[in-house]
């Protein structure tokens, strides 16, 4: 059944930074390879490159960037690294269970490229009062890094805290990120930041014994501080894990939550609203800092530490979905290839709308190979399967059309692959052929259940021979796990 040859140059679009992975052979095959184990439980990635030092604010946790290591590889106390968060970081790194890195100044997030930085590589990102907006690209890193299972931990300030003067403060960023975001605009965490100055107030905590953000390893919660800063309003209808954890005075319920959790995909959300809490006072000379991590009315240091154990899946219980618990998703980005090069990563032309081939739905599908010529083509997304998941299953209707004759020798083939961070392949999933070639499309299941708990690249890796075209056309692919 001939297919069209593909002309060299193909309707496409350009694809993105995303890791999805098939390569080529002639039957369905089982993954061979174990998974390998987390170098380390808990990566967690501070920002730093949205002026998080403009102005007064000096939100870092050491000057030593991306590695806070190389100020002091054996900090035992807030001034041995340098930054107003540096108590933060120090108390981390004092546990040995964490892996702490800075996004510097000038960098941009990314989710699934080969960077050190990559979202991919961590845990948790946490936000300390960004005062830069996004872009497009980094709003759908975030937003995949955290449905695919990472932690994201959002330090907001009052309104009006402008320290750059760009216009913007972290109060209209944070809620840029939630609405104008190509992933899930609809209210994705159930809540929203309210443009509010609150001079100063001491929140407290709900009673609920069994929150571990409220009762963590790092202590137990009871106040929080405020001295300007703003609040939330949650909105359980948009998303029903949403939580208040420690509310301004005279407010409970849906408005007034200072600090609240959340959940979106297999992810997890934390939001704080002033960055006071998490200021000791040692920042960089000539600052004007607060030093809120040790005020005696409130217990910040608790509160901090025992979120971002929860955040990175250090600890089980209620606040937003469990460490053991899975919920039920479908992790891909732009599944359907409808948003062009959104979220995945593939040679040219292999993302198209070409009237050559036909998308199963939409107007967008993935063309691999087809040229009639030695050629190679690759489409490839990174994901993380949450680890409490018994059940990941990779689907994707696959349509082979050839114009090889023969009915026994494989010439050109597609291989659906696992890859760690590295690049280095931990296993086929499955090979198809030449051989293969059937109208219309078909739809092809794969288990992913072995990688729970890694973060991994899916790559699809299209090869074909000197001569006689095939092309391998997917279309409406999905990582459903439960």
């Amino acid at each position: 059944m001939p297919g069209p040859t593909r002309p060299r140059h193909r309707l496409t679009t350009s694809l993105g930074v995303l890791g999805l992975l098939v390569t080529g052979a002639a039957v369905h095959t089982a993954a061979t390879a174990t998974p390998a184990e987390a170098a380390t439980p808990h990566r967690i990635l501070f920002d730093n490159a949205h002026a998080e030092t403009a102005g007064n604010a000096d939100w870092i946790i050491s000057t030593s960037q991306p590695d806070p290591l190389g100020q002091d590889s054996s900090p035992s106390s807030e001034t041995d690294w340098t930054g107003a968060i540096s108590s933060w970081g120090v108390a981390l790194q004092k546990t040995g269970d964490y892996s702490l890195k800075t996004l510097p100044s000038g960098s941009s997030l990314t989710y699934g490229g080969s960077g050190a930085q990559d979202l991919a590589n961590f845990d948790t990102l946490v936000l300390p009062e960004p005062n830069t907006l996004f872009t497009t690209a980094e709003k759908t890193a975030i937003m995949n890094f955290v449905k695919n299972g990472g932690g994201l931990f959002m330090i907001s300030d009052h309104t009006g805290a402008d320290r750059n003067n760009d216009g913007e403060d972290a109060v209209e960023i944070l809620n840029d990120l939630m609405t104008n975001n190509s992933v899930d605009s609809t209210d994705p965490f159930g809540f929203s930041v309210d443009s509010l100055s609150i001079g100063s107030d001491y929140p407290s905590a709900i009673s609920d014994s069994s929150n571990p953000v409220l009762h963590g390893s790092f202590g137990t919660v009871t106040k929080s501080l405020i001295a300007s800063g703003t609040t939330a309003t949650l909105k359980p209808a948009d998303n029903s894990s949403v939580k208040g954890l420690l509310y301004r005075t005279g407010y409970s319920g849906n408005t007034g939550a200072f600090f609240a959790t959340s959940t979106f995909g297999s992810g997890r959300v934390a939001f704080w609203g002033d960055s006071s809490p998490i200021d000791d006072d040692t920042g960089q000379s000539g600052n004007t800092l607060y030093d809120g991590w040790n005020d005696t009315g409130a217990t910040n240091a608790a509160l901090a530490l025992n979120a971002t154990e929860w955040l990175a899946g250090g600890s089980d219980g209620d606040g937003g979905d469990d460490g053991g618990t899975c919920a039920a998703a479908q992790l891909l980005g732009n599944n359907g290839f409808e948003s062009g090069s959104t979220t995945w990563t593939a040679t040219s032309g292999v993302i198209t709308n070409s009237s050559s081939q036909s998308a199963r739905t939409g107007s967008y599908y993935a063309w691999l190979d087809g040229y009639g010529s030695a050629h190679t083509d690759t489409l490839s997304q990174a994901v993380t399967v949450p680890s409490a998941c018994t059940t990941a299953t990779l689907s994707f209707y696959l349509h082979i059309d050839t114009a090889e004759t023969t009915t026994s020798t494989t010439y050109d083939t597609l291989k659906v692959q696992v890859l760690n961070s590295s690049g280095a392949v931990l296993g086929t999933l499955a090979t198809y052929s030449n051989l293969n070639a059937a109208s219309g499309y078909t739809q092809r299941s794969l288990s992913l259940a072995s990688y729970a708990g890694q973060a991994v690249t899916l790559k699809f890796t299209g090869t074909e021979g000197s001569t006689l075209q095939t092309s391998f056309v997917i279309d409406d692919a999905a990582l459903n796990v439960s």
